[in-house]
């Protein structure tokens, strides 16, 4: 019987070695601690020392037996029968929380019978060397386990700054409930990931998903641009939208509502918000007749909270990963305010004081029910008929002027109060359905409020007043609003937060900032979370220098560690991709990570950015900017 060959003993010992870390692999599964798997190792080593052992002792008979043949041995390297793939992973075990020290295990190459003392051949070297390696790098491989492990757990917390979203197109859905422009949209959010942005805010609009009959909704559009979102990793804020879409500043598009709420509006037009000349607001079912049922034998405000039930249960997968906030559309343009100051037809233009909306029979019934419950019945039968037209100035009129106007009378604070309170009180019914629905979903529930500024600087602020906001030089009408939504643990979104005073009217007395500064205040006092949107496309870095001062909280020099909790970019559009817009968008959305880091000079961010720019290749904002077009 032939002896065998050095390069097939060298050979079999390195498959005993791969049988053994395989045995080791699939071991180390079960094992619970590190301890554990050390001894295992240990007890591995040991084995296949004393496996080298037993073939070296056949490999030295072996050889006596050729030696004394006067054969000629000619070495033969192990590394030309195997080579092992050396993982990338060069981590060493730690363990914390003890003192104890870890003896390392003992490789085949430090084993007594392979040692030099003891004669290993060269030969053999390469095979142990090997062998050891792989050992260190299955130790190795439970560290780096250990490292994602943690590292997971460390993502989880809230990173400093202020998250970006970015509003979808009004039209991201079409009326056939597809998306709209597929090519365009994927190109453009996976643009916006690229860019650091946190995720998307998109109106799910009621006039599209419950078009045609009551209770039969059509989520296809939307499904698939929940989907396109979280394939890109991107958040998405899911605006119920209970209005229309056309009459407003910015609405690009017209999205009615529903179908059958229509018809029954046509049979009873006091469902619609309407001022004291007779003139009907469509955008929005009057908050008169939230609990009567009005339509189709539901209230509005069971269609509402339907509407939200069925969109939960239809994409409950997405919800708290993908979905992560809710929020519920109060009024027009999804802000919960009256429509005071309609734009469609040119019934209101900028900066005109708005009328009052409270004389369908609905809203009328219930102020002379407040009227009668405070002791005064004659106050009961109308709002103020001197409070002006849509276009008039605060002087023009004799309730808004600054001097004896009938807004300080008792009946202007009663009236005004009365107001108010029903805003306020239809937000109440709103989020208590909203908060019943999302419980224990992950998702936060948000309001949007308007960013009324002009005639701010006026005693009796006008324009707020028409829109159902209480606040006048003497009283803060944002407190009530922001403790409300404090109760519901919503969020306050509010807008306007790109403007400057000195940018707006001046004879018009507009004030932004300080419209923000107070609404800041308000929700520092209410202890509700504040986010923020720009009420205009802007796209120059003086809009995003004023959203980060604002974002920061900074007022009067004490920010308590406060910032904003979002904001929300209007909008995605063809302007935003273009080269030198998304150059500073992309520098805005790092600055507003580092918002509150004064550590980092928002200089070196906006060179980071610009380097970020330049070295896309190839660029996915040209991408996106040729398909939006």
């Amino acid at each position: 019987m032939d002896s065998p060959s050095l390069s097939s003993i060298i050979f079999c010992i390195i498959r005993a070695s791969t049988a053994l870390v395989s045995r080791y692999r699939k071991r180390e599964k079960g094992k619970e601690n590190e301890r554990g798997k050390i001894n295992y190792l240990r007890v591995i080593c040991t084995e296949m020392a004393m496996n080298i052992s037993h073939q070296l002792g056949a490999l030295a008979e072996s050889m006596t037996t050729t030696s004394n043949a006067s054969e000629t041995i000619v070495p033969v390297s192990a590394a030309a029968a195997w080579k092992t793939p050396t993982p990338n992973i060069r981590c060493k075990i730690t363990r914390p929380d003890t003192a104890e020290q870890k003896s390392q295990p003992t490789s085949p190459c430090r084993s007594p019978v392979l040692s030099a003392s003891n004669g290993i051949r060269p030969d053999l070297s390469v095979a142990c060397l090997a062998f050891a390696s792989e050992t260190m790098d299955l130790m190795n491989l439970e560290e780096t386990t250990e490292q994602e492990k943690t590292y997971k757990e460390v993502s989880t917390v809230k990173e400093k700054g202020v998250p970006v979203y970015v509003m979808m197109p009004l039209d991201s859905v079409t009326m056939g409930n597809t998306v709209n422009r597929r090519k365009a949209m994927d190109a453009s959010l996976q643009a916006l990931k690229s860019a650091g942005v946190e995720g998307v805010m998109m109106d799910v609009w009621w006039g599209l998903v419950e078009r045609d009959t009551p209770g039969v909704y059509n989520w296809g559009g939307y499904a698939e641009l929940l989907e396109m979102a979280k394939r890109h990793g991107l958040k998405v804020q899911a605006v119920m939208s209970f209005h229309q879409c056309g009459g407003n500043v910015g609405d690009s598009c017209t999205v009615p509502l529903p179908k059958w709420v229509v018809e029954e509006v046509g049979k009873d037009q006091d469902l619609a918000y309407t001022d004291q000349w007779g003139r009907r607001n469509y955008e929005y079912v009057s908050l008169g007749c939230d609990s009567i049922p009005v339509l189709k034998g539901r209230t509005p405000v069971q269609c509402y909270s339907d509407f939200m039930r069925a969109f939960r249960d239809n994409f409950k997968h997405l919800l708290s990963d993908t979905i992560v906030e809710i929020q519920v559309g109060m009024g027009p343009a999804g802000e919960l305010r009256f429509p005071s100051y309609p734009e469609q037809n040119g019934t209101w233009k900028f900066p005109g004081i708005g009328a009052f909306q409270c004389y369908d029979k609905y809203m009328l019934s219930s102020l002379k029910a407040a009227a009668e419950a405070a002791g005064k019945p004659e106050w009961g039968s109308t709002g103020p008929t001197d409070a002006g037209n849509y276009n008039n100035w605060p002087e023009d009129t004799r309730f808004f002027r600054k001097e004896g106007g009938g807004w300080t009378s008792p009946f202007g604070e009663f009236f005004l109060s009365w107001y108010s309170q029903m805003l306020l009180d239809h937000g109440e019914r709103l989020l208590s359905s909203a908060n019943g629905i999302f419980e224990n979903t992950g998702v936060k529930i948000s309001v949007k409020i308007a960013g009324i500024h002009w005639h701010y600087g006026t005693r009796s602020h006008a324009p707020e007043l028409t829109a159902g906001y209480y606040n006048t030089r003497n009283r803060d009408g944002y407190l009530p609003i922001a403790q409300m939504l404090a109760r519901h643990g919503a969020i306050f979104n509010f807008t306007c937060i790109e403007m400057r005073d000195h940018e707006q009217p001046q004879d018009a007395l507009c004030a932004p900032e300080k419209l923000v500064k107070q609404v800041a205040l308000a929700t520092r006092e209410a202890k509700v979370p504040l986010a923020g949107e720009n009420a205009l496309p802007r796209f120059d870095e003086r809009a995003h220098e004023q959203i980060l001062k604002a974002s920061s909280m900074n007022i009067d020099g004490n920010s308590e560690d406060r910032e904003m909790c979002a904001f929300t970019y209007l909008r995605m559009n063809p302007h935003l991709f273009q080269p030198d817009n998304w150059r500073h968008f992309v520098a805005f959305v790092k600055k507003m990570k580092e918002v509150k880091n004064a550590d980092r000079c928002l200089e070196q961010v906006e060179r980071e950015a610009e380097h970020f720019v330049h070295i896309r290749q190839p660029s996915v904002h040209k991408v996106a900017a040729a398909a939006m077009n």
